[in-house]
């Protein structure tokens, strides 16, 4: 999970496809966190992404970096303790302008039953789960 961590933190952006009906949906994520051994994001729960979630936990992210991309698929569980939030946003401090850790609306989710699948064009696929 950390060389999970460490590529989507490098890459910076990754992209997050939801459903909403029968509609895919996808958007730029930036956050990523590693609390109490699970990977987290992090969003607003005013967001659509947000109700899309809790409608359907099952999500993917990608992220591309250097010749390579990483696909990690599984479900996001929302985690409303104050703690984890708090984690979350210590180490996204631009963030406190639009969320606390305290606030109604910031979200953090983890993933559960995830497969990560790093993959090039040059080198064999190397998938874990966590």
């Amino acid at each position: 999970m950390k060389e999970v961590f460490d590529f989507l933190k490098s890459a910076q952006t990754y992209y997050l496809a939801t459903v909403e009906g029968d509609q895919p949906r996808v958007r730029p994520f930036g956050t990523v966190d590693i609390f109490e051994d699970r990977l987290y994001i992090q969003t607003g729960k005013s967001k659509a992404v947000s109700k899309q979630l809790q409608a359907n936990p099952k999500a993917e992210l990608c992220a591309f970096k250097d010749g390579k991309w990483l696909r990690v698929s599984g479900t996001l569980v929302r985690d409303d303790r104050v703690e984890a939030k708090a984690h979350m946003l210590a180490n996204y401090p631009e963030l406190s302008g639009m969320y606390s850790a305290d606030d109604d609306n910031t979200e953090v989710l983890f993933f559960k039953d995830a497969t990560a699948t790093f993959a090039s064009f040059t080198e064999p696929p190397k998938t874990i789960k966590f």
